[in-house]
């Protein structure tokens, strides 16, 4: 009887997310990079922060980290 193969995790993927014990998916903010300077420092306090995925997209992140 073969064994069934494993699964690749997707190393892109695995370093732009994150996977919370609830099952939820988080990513960082985009525009951090640069022209800081015309951004207020309110906006780039909100843009450090963590934030869930979008539900659409959820499902295909979960395919790129199966066994996060």
């Amino acid at each position: 009887m073969a064994k069934k193969q494993k699964l690749k995790t997707h190393r892109g993927a695995a370093k732009r997310f994150k996977v919370t014990s609830t099952g939820k998916i988080l990513r960082g903010h985009s525009g951090k990079r640069h022209l800081m300077g015309t951004k207020a420092p309110k906006r780039m306090r909100h843009l450090k922060k963590l934030t869930q995925v979008h539900a659409a997209d959820a499902a295909n992140i979960r395919l790129m980290l199966p066994y996060a």
